[in-house]
This record gives structure tokens, sequence and C-alpha cells, in this order.
């Protein structure tokens, strides 16, 4: 596991130990950034979930502007402490340990909304579509217009979400992992 592009390419980065955390494989997280392309830079994320922190750890490295970690677990937020201290990333991702859940019911209190939001729950308890329903029941307070809710899952989790605010816009399967991505779109 290592950052792929962008400041602190090429560092190898820390597991979680134990099997709490399911790691993102290199090459699919290659292609979720190539999907993305220029859209990264200057742009504020909220990684749920965070686990080991690579996907946000990723984003950063690339150029983007913020990073919030959240897990709720405290081997994964000390790990991803370790992680940010080693990309030398510390300044710009900002680590909290708590419920993904409470969080986003806490963001309706915060100023600033997210661009990306990237969901990657423990598999197969339908975390994803519960976050993704709490997002678009208050999508404003969570993300910019057209920011994206990025989900990655386990191609069999998948099911459709009736949502109101949130377009699914995209998704793509790699092997076993699926990314779903719901845009904000305000009507």
């Amino acid at each position: 596991m290592r950052v792929i592009t962008g400041s602190a390419k090429g560092t190898r980065l820390k597991s979680v130990l134990g099997e709490t955390t399911r790691p993102i494989l290199d090459r699919i997280k290659e292609n979720l950034f190539n999907i993305l392309g220029t859209f990264v830079p200057g742009t504020r994320w909220l990684d749920l979930f965070a686990g080991t922190g690579q996907v946000g750890i990723e984003a950063l490295s690339r150029g983007a502007a913020e990073c919030v970690f959240t897990d709720s677990a405290r081997a994964a937020i000390r790990t991803i402490e370790e992680n940010l201290r080693l990309t030398n990333l510390t300044e710009v991702g900002q680590v909290v340990q708590t419920d993904a859940f409470a969080y986003l019911q806490r963001l309706r209190t915060m100023p600033n909304p997210f661009d990306v939001i990237y969901i990657a729950p423990p598999q197969y308890k339908e975390l994803w579509a519960e976050a993704v329903r709490m997002i678009d029941a208050n999508p404003a307070a969570c993300l910019f217009e057209e920011g994206l809710a990025i989900v990655q899952i386990d191609p069999s989790e998948y099911q459709e979400l009736e949502l109101t605010h949130l377009a699914l816009v995209d998704e793509r399967k790699y092997g076993r992992t699926m990314f779903l991505f719901y845009e904000y779109q305000v009507a």
C-alpha cells in the first residue's frame, strides 16, 4: 500500500493491525483517481470510515486542499495519524475519532461543506446506503453543488436508492470492488 503520485509519491503507508479494515488495492485506487482526473486539486474531502486513510492521503498528495478523516476505531486513528506524518501531510489532514453517522449529523452545524465525501464502510451491513441517505437528506450541509459522494462497496452489496438530491452519475466495477459516484444536483 503506497501513495501513487503527487507530493508523497512512493511513500509506503502503514496498515491497521488486525482485520478491521479492508484497504483498497493500489491499482484500483489508481483507477479511481484516473476517473477523477483534474477534479482533485484544491478540493475539500471527507474520508468516512477512513481505516488507513489511504484514499484521503492520495487526494492530498494530488493537491486536494484539505481532508477530514473519520473512524471510530482508535487503532485506525493512530494509523491515519502515522500515515499523515510519513507523507508530510499533517497540516492539511484533520483526524477525528467518531462514528461516521454522528459526524454526518454534526455537519448541519458546520459552515464548510465538502467537494468529495468518500464512503468505504465495513462490508455487508448496508452502512453505505445509510450514509448516502443521510447526505441526501441534507445535501447542502454536506456537499458543495455538484460535489460527489463516492461509495466503495463489494458489487453484491449494490442496491438502487430512492434519492431526492443526489443522482447516481457513474458506476465502475473492478473485480470485487465497485465505485458508485453520486452527484449533488440542485434542482
